[in-house]
C-alpha cells in the first residue's frame, strides 16, 4: 500500500473523511493504551526491578524529554513519509518498547526501554495530531473532541487490563505483552484514506516561514497545554504510586485511581464538540478549569483510596476538554503548516509532563504526595487567564444569541 506524500491527496483513490476519521480514533486509541501501560505499572516494575524512589522519578521525566524529542523526529518523518505513515511506525516501535520494558532483566535494559517508548510516544503524538487537525478541517465543524474521547477510553481498558493482571497474578511481562498485541493489531489495522485536497498541508517547500510571531500566538495555547499536562502526569504518572505508598492500597487496587482519571475523560470528552457548539471554547475552557482545582484539592485531602479515585474521575472530567481545544485552536492558527504549529505546541506539551512528573515524584519520594496534588491546583489561574484565545473561527464559532438561552444558526 503506498503512502501519499506530505500534503497530497492520493491519486486512484477516492476522499473518505469517514475512513481518515475511522484510523485516527484508532489510532488515537492505541496511544491512550500505550502511556496508561507504562503509566499503571510503574508499581509493579519498581518492585519487580527493585527500582529506587529516585530512580524511577527520573525515568518518567526521561519519558517527557524523549518524547519532546521524539515529537521532533516525527515532524521529520512526516515530511518525509506522511503522517499515515509515521503513526504505523511509532506504533510498531512503541510494541517494542512495552515488550522490552515487561522483560528486562535489569535495569539497565529498563532504562533503554523507557527511552525507546518516550521517542514513540512523541512521534505518534505530533503524527496523530496533525493526522486529526487536517480531518477536522475536512469536516469543517469541532471533531477533536472525540478523537481524545478514543484516546481516553484506550487509557481505560489498559488500565482494566493492568489491574486484572495484578488480581490474577500474571508477571506485569504477560500485562505488557496483551497491551502491545493491541497497539500490534491498530499498527497492522491503518490504512491511508485521501482527504478534499484544499484540507492538506502543502509539501514541505511550498510553506512560507513560520515566523517568530507565531511563538506570540501560540503562547496561550501553550500554558493551557503545559497547566494540562503538569495536572496528567502528576495524576497520570504517580496516581498508582500514591494510593500504593500513601493509602496503603493494593496492586490491584492501585490503577483505579488512572482508570477513574480516564473513564473522567469518556465523560467530558464526549460532550465537548457539542458543549463548544452550544456555548463556545472560551466557556468551556474557563468552566473546565475551576472544576480541576476543586478536584485536586479533594485528591491531595482524600482520607482513602475510595476518595482518591472518586477525585481523579472529576480531576479527568474538567481537564479532558483542554488539550483537544489547544490543539484545534493552534492548528487553525497555520492550516497550511499545521505540523509544524503542533510540533511546537507539543514543547508545552512536554515540559508539563516534566514538570509534573518530576515535582511530584520528588514530593513523593519524600512522602509529601499530597502536596503533589493541592500544588497544580493553583494553575488554574493560568487556564482562567488565556481562555479568552480559545475563540472559534466563523464557519465553526457559536455566535452571540439574540435572546438569552437561543443559539443563532452557523453562518
Amino acid at each position: 500500500m503506498s503512502v501519499s506524500a506530505p500534503g497530497r491527496a492520493e491519486t486512484g483513490r477516492p476522499a473518505s473523511k469517514a475512513g481518515a476519521r475511522r484510523v485516527a480514533t484508532l489510532v488515537f486509541a492505541a496511544q491512550g493504551v500505550s502511556i496508561a501501560a507504562v503509566y499503571t505499572t510503574v508499581p509493579a516494575v519498581t518492585e519487580r526491578l527493585g527500582l529506587a524512589p529516585l530512580l524511577t522519578t527520573t525515568l518518567m521525566v526521561t519519558v517527557a524529554l524523549m518524547a519532546g524529542a521524539g515529537s521532533f523526529l516525527g515532524l521529520a518523518a512526516i515530511r518525509v513519509a506522511g503522517a499515515v505513515a509515521t503513526m504505523r511506525g511509532a506504533l510498531l516501535t512503541a510494541v517494542v518498547a512495552l515488550t522490552l520494558i515487561g522483560v528486562a532483566p535489569g535495569q539497565s535494559t529498563a532504562v533503554c526501554a523507557y527511552v525507546l517508548f518516550g521517542i514513540a510516544i512523541g512521534a505518534l503524538d505530533v503524527g496523530i495530531n496533525t493526522r486529526a487537525a487536517a480531518i477536522e478541517r475536512a469536516y469543517g465543524r469541532s471533531v477533536f473532541g472525540s478523537f481524545y474521547l478514543a484516546w481516553s477510553v484506550g487509557g481505560v481498558v489498559s488500565a482494566l487490563l493492568t489491574a486484572a493482571a495484578a488480581r490474577l497474578e500474571w508477571p506485569v511481562a504477560g500485562g505488557l505483552a496483551v497491551q502491545a498485541g493491541i497497539l500490534l493489531v491498530v499498527a497492522v489495522c491503518v490504512r491511508t484514506h485521501a482527504l478534499p485536497a484544499a484540507t492538506e498541508s502543502p509539501s514541505p517547500s511550498a510553506q512560507p516561514p513560520l515566523g517568530r510571531r507565531l511563538w506570540i500566538r501560540l503562547l496561550p495555547f501553550g500554558l493551557v497545554l503545559l497547566v494540562v499536562y503538569v495536572v496528567d502526569s502528576t495524576v497520570s504518572a504517580w496516581s498508582a504510586v500514591y494510593l500504593r505508598r500513601t493509602l496503603d492500597a493494593s496492586l490491584t487496587v492501585a490503577p483505579m485511581a488512572y482508570a477513574a482519571y480516564q473513564a473522567g475523560t469518556v465523560v467530558g470528552r464526549a460532550a465537548t464538540d457539542r458543549l463548544v457548539q452550544r456555548f463556545g471554547a472560551g466557556a468551556v475552557v474557563r468552566t473546565a478549569a475551576l472544576l480541576v482545582a476543586g478536584a485536586l484539592t479533594g485528591m491531595a485531602a482524600a482520607p482513602s483510596w475510595p476518595f482518591a479515585v472518586l477525585a481523579a474521575g472529576a480531576v479527568g472530567l474538567g481537564a479532558s476538554v483542554l488539550a483537544p481545544l489547544c490543539l484545534a485552536s493552534a492548528a487553525r492558527l497555520r492550516p497550511d503548516a499545521s505540523e509544524a504549529v503542533l510540533a511546537r505546541l507539543n514543547l508545552f506539551n512536554y515540559a508539563g509532563v516534566v514538570t509534573g512528573g518530576a515535582v511530584s515524584g520528588l514530593l513523593g519520594s519524600t512522602g509529601e504526595f499530597r502536596l503533589a496534588y493541592a500544588a497544580p491546583a493553583a494553575l488554574a489561574v493560568l487556564v482562567l487567564a488565556a481562555a479568552r484565545h480559545f475563540a472559534q473561527p466563523p464557519h465553526m464559532a457559536v455566535q452571540e444569541p439574540a435572546t438569552p438561552g437561543t443559539v443563532q444558526p452557523k453562518s
